[in-house]
């Protein structure tokens, strides 16, 4: 989550060189070259099922396409301070989803721990000097809260397929899903696009997006959800706009005062409580 953060607050820099499609695209072109070997089963593994052949189609509809597409165009038609505070609604809305959906109990502490992490982001957020609003904030805060739901929808989904599935096998498979679901308006944007006048730090800038966003962070967040349920993991999406939050400070000058620490420590409070192992050894959730 930290690292989706950065790539989040990044991504204003690619979406002014790259149209939105197509910079998708590229990302989930890229990110194929570099783990086709991850496509193979384990040996003795059994076939995938039906029902997981559709959970893997559902994780990277939200999770890849719509998550990037609502992301890059709401980034865009907004503002990061507008980001931070809507993308701190993550814990929130995968603590309700992982009680829906997967019947996880949410204890005391885990709550607490939500509100720990929304308050904390909530207040870094209004207290930051972020960059003028973008073109259609209304329109731009509504898509970037459709990232925190389709976000929230590959967290609670991910944990189904994290219990059957290996993590490097399921980021190549949703990455290829993505890649597929976006090609059509990906080919139409490169169409009338001058690759030409794109520097080599732009492309480099890419590269690193693209193995972050589609191999590092899937690898990462399917590993751990073997170990945590849905709830747990949900808080520790606060990092989300902790990182993205930090990109703005150190990369683009924004303010860090006692606000900010006070929040940062908020947010850290959230994730200490809802990890924290009960008198059982087990997180406070589990």
């Amino acid at each position: 989550m930290a690292v989706v953060g950065c790539y989040v607050g990044f991504s204003r820099v690619l979406v002014a060189v790259f149209p939105v499609f197509l910079l998708a695209w590229l990302r989930f072109g890229i990110a194929a070259l570099a783990m086709p070997h991850w496509l193979r089963a384990p040996a003795g593994a059994a076939p995938l099922s039906a029902h997981e052949k559709r959970l893997l189609f559902v994780e990277s509809l939200f999770g890849n396409f719509l998550f990037s597409i609502c992301m890059l165009y709401g980034v865009s038609l907004s503002s990061a301070l507008a980001a931070g505070v809507i993308m701190a609604a993550l814990p929130a809305v995968v603590a309700i989803l992982s009680r829906l959906f997967l019947k996880e109990r949410i204890t005391t502490r885990v709550a607490l721990g939500i509100a720990c992490a929304v308050a904390g982001i909530g207040l870094v957020s209004a207290s930051r000097q972020g960059p003028a609003g973008g073109p259609d904030p209304v329109l731009g805060n509504l898509l970037l809260f459709g990232a925190v739901c389709c976000e929230a929808t590959y967290v609670v989904v991910g944990k189904r397929l994290a219990r059957d599935i290996g993590a490097r096998r399921i980021s190549a498979l949703i990455n290829l899903w993505g890649f597929a679901l976006v090609a059509p308006l990906g080919f139409w944007q490169a169409l009338g696009f001058d690759f030409g006048q794109v520097s080599p730090a732009s492309w480099a800038l890419l590269a690193g997006y693209s193995i972050a966003a589609s191999v590092l962070t899937v690898w990462l967040w399917m590993t751990g959800l073997r170990h945590v349920d849905a709830a747990t993991a949900g808080t520790f999406t606060v990092l989300l706009p902790i990182s993205a939050g930090a990109v703005g400070v150190v990369f683009l000058g924004e303010r860090f005062g006692t606000a900010q620490a006070a929040a940062f420590a908020l947010a850290l409070a959230g994730i200490v409580l809802a990890t924290w192992p009960g008198p059982g050894g087990r997180a406070a959730s589990a």
